[in-house]
């Protein structure tokens, strides 16, 4: 039975619903990843991310969110090309902004992955947060 990148995608993000870190996330990058996030609330200058950012930041989540639920919402195949609509939301263990220690944050995400031998080889995240 093969594997497909929705497949593999939707695994991913129960990784990270998870608290995946370290190598049971790398596991699903291929060695030369790159994450572009474009600006939000959360990062207003956007940032670009290679493997070892990635699974840094995953690390500093750890310490920001208790617990996280992405909902897959619409989902567009083409050959190793997949977009995802995606609603977001967490389990905060520290306030961010107006949201207090145990609140939950939600956002709307789009993201667009490439994959490379059934491992993403690019990311980018169009996130917006709801207000907080």
């Amino acid at each position: 039975m093969s594997t497909t990148n929705l497949d593999t995608a939707r695994r991913y993000f129960q990784a990270i619903e998870q608290g995946a870190t370290g190598e049971a996330l790398a596991a699903f990058f291929h060695p030369e990843v790159k994450q572009i996030e474009y600006p939000n609330r959360l990062v207003p200058t956007g940032a670009t991310r290679d493997l070892r950012a990635l699974l840094e930041g995953a690390e500093r989540g750890q310490k920001v969110v208790a617990s996280q639920r992405y909902e897959i919402r619409h989902t567009l195949e083409q050959g190793d090309h997949l977009a995802i609509e995606v609603d977001w939301s967490a389990t905060l263990k520290v306030p961010v902004g107006s949201l207090p220690a145990g609140g939950t944050m939600r956002a709307s995400f789009g993201v667009f992955l490439t994959f490379r031998e059934g491992r993403i080889l690019s990311q980018h995240n169009y996130d917006c947060f709801e207000p907080f």
